[in-house]
């Protein structure tokens, strides 16, 4: 059985003795090119595996319909998952960089064309950020059914600061184009 961490504590990095919060992330994960699910389940169990991330849950596999992509883009597989981290949000950008191109992310002059994995982070702890190769909470994480739903499965009382709770922001946007894959299940081990 994995514990999960208390929020409050302070870790104390072994080797420096720099003093580091436990911070709630939310983080999410979506793939229209190849192996989806593998790449989904590739992705949790890449966190899951990174030191000073402790994975908490993970939402229901849900298939969307592409939002904003170029014509002919396949359906997504999305999910969300919570993790409990000491890293900063920073590091945490990179690591979740360096699993989308374990996966073969491309990245292409065309915005959100299709991709292997996509793996964004959405709200780490309460740090905001608007530089350039870290913009938080995600800028347009308020839009995206396919985000709050499955965030919203997992913390239905979430708020996204900034922009209130998930509740009442997936209200607002519907869930048009997107369906639960009650035959698909992302695991933790």
């Amino acid at each position: 059985m994995t514990e999960t961490p208390n929020p409050h504590i302070i870790d104390a990095d072994t080797l420096t003795g720099e003093m580091r919060p436990i911070r709630r992330a939310v983080l999410a994960l979506g793939s229209n090119l190849g192996e989806r699910m593998a790449a989904l389940q590739g992705a949790v169990h890449a966190l899951a595996d990174t030191p000073d991330v402790w994975v908490t849950s993970v939402s229901p596999v849900y298939e969307t319909e592409p939002v904003d992509s170029p014509a002919g883009a396949k359906p997504y597989l999305n999910a969300v998952v919570l993790i409990d981290t000491t890293l900063a949000a920073t590091r945490l950008m990179d690591r979740a960089l360096a699993i989308e191109d374990a996966f073969e992310r491309e990245r292409g002059e065309v915005p959100n064309s299709p991709r292997t994995l996509d793996v964004d982070l959405i709200v780490v702890g309460d740090r905001r950020s608007d530089e350039p190769s870290l913009r938080l909470p995600h800028p347009r994480a308020h839009e995206r059914a396919f985000v709050l739903k499955p965030w919203f499965d997992l913390e239905p009382d979430a708020e996204l600061p900034g922009h209130g709770p998930i509740s009442e922001l997936l209200a607002g946007i519907g869930t048009d184009g997107i369906a639960v894959r009650e035959d698909l299940r992302l695991e933790v081990e």
